[in-house]
């Protein structure tokens, strides 16, 4: 594996050619209050919608609980639910968002305990209608009917921005921030959201578009830049992208434009909140230079940590250890 994309001082300056619609903070504030309007309409009708349940599994160090909440349009969303043994009931404990790679699901308790396991309350949010690769599983369904597209989820509903599969998963992904809220050992000043990939697509979202996060750590972090992806790799999951297209080529400007609304490149152009990316320039999967877009552009205070020789496996644990320290230093 070599080298998949421009130099690194040339990544460092890259510009990328990311439309930003003009409405596109209306139509996420619009999309955000219509769903929390039809949460709290179902509150009112005493629905049950938050569902917090201890699993029992081996650890003695972390309690895990089956927990659910109410996401797009109301719709039931699984996570883990995890942290120190007790955390429910004693103390206060910094936050930790997690959100998963493309095709994955939160997995079985105990998948991804590094964060709960250095003293946070750990979310680990399914992604809707995902699950099976990776050896996890997802528990939540995507009940919302399937347009005509390419295998997998990216071009799903990609004929208008109201009916696009990533308006209903990042909806999912920033109303388990406030589902999260109400719980009385979160200390409310200290949430984070994370993610590989998809889920370091899914944790810019959410910086830019939830008050409430302290900061984001979006590691190799995919759904930003999709026209130039196309382009450059010829790797799922932006080669669902390209066999679309080649289907209805008169039809590519219309598609790009409403993934342009879900672009992380204009997430990056909104935020205000701290963020620490990292990439890996040997990635074949996400090209380097889609992070870089929506790196160079962050409006917030940015660091960026480059593994030369990774792929889309970026740092691994040493970049868990570097994360860590560095919400230290931020909170220091």
């Amino acid at each position: 594996m070599a080298l998949t994309d421009l130099s690194l001082a040339q990544l460092r300056e890259f510009e990328p050619d990311v439309h930003m619609p003009q409405d596109f903070k209306q139509f996420w504030e619009s999309t955000l209050k219509q769903t929390r309007s039809r949460i709290a309409d179902a509150a009112g009708e005493d629905a049950s919608q938050v569902r917090i349940e201890l699993a029992q599994t081996p650890f003695e160090q972390v309690d895990f609980y089956d927990f659910e909440f109410p996401g797009f349009n109301g719709d039931p969303i699984r996570a883990w639910l995890s942290g120190p043994a007790g955390f429910m009931s004693n103390g206060t404990y910094p936050v930790m968002l997690h959100y998963h790679g493309y095709g994955g699901g939160r997995g079985i308790p105990g998948a991804y305990a590094h964060w709960s396991m250095a003293g946070y309350i750990h979310v680990s949010m399914d992604s809707r209608g995902q699950g099976g690769d990776f050896g996890g599983y997802s528990a939540t369904p995507d009940p919302h009917p399937a347009s005509h597209h390419a295998r997998g989820f990216m071009s799903n509903g990609i004929e208008s921005r109201d009916t696009y599969y990533y308006r209903r998963l990042i909806t999912d992904a920033v109303m388990a921030v406030d589902a999260i809220l109400d719980l009385p050992t979160i200390d409310r000043s200290r949430i984070y959201a994370t993610g590989a990939s998809q889920g370091g697509g899914l944790a810019l979202a959410v910086g830019a578009l939830h008050k409430d996060i302290r900061a984001v750590l979006p590691d190799v972090a995919f759904l930003c830049n999709f026209r130039r992806g196309i382009d450059m790799t010829d790797q799922n999951p932006f080669r669902e992208l390209a066999r679309f297209f080649n289907a209805y080529p008169d039809q590519v400007d219309h598609f790009v434009e409403v993934l342009n609304y879900f672009d992380g490149v204009n997430f990056s152009r909104i935020a205000t909140k701290p963020a620490l990316f990292s990439v890996g320039l040997m990635d074949e999967d996400v090209p380097p230079s889609t992070t870089f877009s929506a790196f160079n552009v962050y409006s917030g205070e940015k660091e960026i940590e480059v593994y030369p020789f990774a792929g889309h496996e970026g740092g691994g644990l040493h970049h868990f250890f570097k994360q860590a320290r560095w919400i230290q230093t931020l909170e220091s």
